[in-house]
């Protein structure tokens, strides 16, 4: 919704309600995100070049220097793809979306034969002991995948003509995320095949037929390197906004540099499941409520936002409509920060992410309404109790608060 209207990414337009400098909370989401999403994609990426180099070599892959060599390759080919620029990136990822979705009906014929439908590791097998915290936890971390687009989002947005209707465009992200239950079913259903959850590509290569166990590879390959450019790619941008002195291609490298020291020593040294599960809870919980505050702002706004106002910082310049309080539009900030500390306060991402109160409701994690509800209803407390100028509504004015 942001991104036609504005122009850009959805951390420089969030200006508009936070504050030209109160936008940098969207920068440091961009930025959770794609360490944590560019560690995903060296990982998958790589276990895919080591599944593949264990399957037809015969090599083992489990040293340490071994597996910290491909990861580097892959991390450092991430970055050149983000530096080549955005139509390559576009390549690839229409590539991996066709190509993973012949993949996985090919699927149906390559693992028919051995997967049941009736599988039943028992109540033993529950991550948290038990049904309902171990779903309601399975649920966030699958939520922290379209959540995590809500920073920079507006990076693919922009490129949407302004005059699209909104019904249809909503209905088209949709209808995208209800697509994405294809893949993730493929995933459910493959888990069950593999020995070590921790190492699951590595364990789908060498359980799959010869036929299959190539064309595998390849797209856990490339689909690693999609997921580590989309998120690289827009948040460099975004930092080298913050930070006129790095271009974009330096503001990716340093990015990516601080994500691969992430994975390296999350995958050798420490935990890597448990550290991106953590990160991905982040990501919920931080998110979440800023994304809350922006659709309200939107809809008391009409929709209505000045592009040239939401860039001022960008353009180290002061003043504008969006400028509010020094750059720093309180309402939005003060609603968004005790909200994320609540979500914290109720989190159960185990072992590394738990908060003091996450036992409150019988181990269920209840983190997202809560940050969700806080946010909401602070939010739109601070714009009753103290409305905002009518100059950054529009010439329609404002929907169920008044300005001033």
């Amino acid at each position: 919704l942001f991104g036609p209207v504005t122009g850009t990414n959805n951390a420089v337009s969030s200006g508009a309600h936070f504050g030209v400098k109160g936008r940098l909370v969207g920068s440091f989401l961009s930025l959770l995100t794609a360490i944590a999403f560019y560690s995903i994609s060296v990982w998958v990426s790589g276990d895919a070049l080591l599944g593949a180099i264990s399957r037809f070599f015969g090599v083992d892959t489990s040293g340490a220097l071994f597996r910290g060599t491909i990861y580097a390759i892959i991390g450092a080919l991430v970055i050149v793809v983000v530096i080549y620029g955005y139509q390559f990136m576009l390549l690839v990822n229409k590539t991996v979306v066709y190509a993973n979705t012949v993949l996985m009906l090919g699927g149906i014929i390559a693992f028919g034969s051995i997967f049941s439908a009736g599988y039943n590791p028992g109540p033993g097998a529950y991550a948290l002991g038990s049904f309902w915290p171990t779903f309601i936890l399975s649920a966030l971390i699958v939520m922290g995948n379209p959540i995590s687009f809500g920073a920079f989002l507006g990076d693919w947005a922009r490129y949407i003509p302004a005059k699209t209707s909104r019904r249809s465009l909503m209905g088209w992200v949709f209808s995208a995320q209800f697509m994405t239950l294809v893949p993730f079913l493929f995933g459910v259903a493959t888990t069950t095949l593999v020995k070590d959850p921790a190492a699951y590509i590595v364990g789908l290569v060498e359980i799959s037929p010869a036929w299959y166990a190539l064309p595998l590879i390849v797209i856990a390959f490339l689909g690693g390197l999609s997921t580590g450019v989309t998120s690289l790619y827009g948040t460099g941008l975004d930092f080298s906004s913050v930070f006129p002195k790095l271009n974009r291609v330096q503001s990716s490298i340093f990015i990516g540099s601080l994500a691969f020291i992430f994975i390296l020593v999350g995958r050798l040294v420490t935990d890597l499941l448990a550290s991106i599960n953590a990160f991905i809870g982040l990501i919920v919980i931080f998110t979440t409520p800023w994304m809350i505050i922006m659709m309200i702002g939107f809809y008391v706004r009409r929709g209505w936002y000045s592009p040239e106002d939401v860039q001022v910082f960008n353009k180290g310049k002061t003043g504008g409509i969006y400028w509010f309080n020094a750059g720093f539009n309180w309402r939005a900030l003060l609603a968004w920060i005790p909200s994320a500390i609540l979500g914290l306060m109720f989190c159960y991402y185990p072992p590394l992410l738990v908060g003091p109160w996450s036992g409150a409701v019988g181990g269920i994690d209840i983190s997202l309404p809560v940050a969700i509800v806080s946010a909401a209803v602070l939010y739109l407390l601070f714009l009753t109790i103290s409305p905002e100028p009518k100059s950054a509504h529009g010439p329609k004015g404002s929907r169920l608060v008044r300005t001033k």
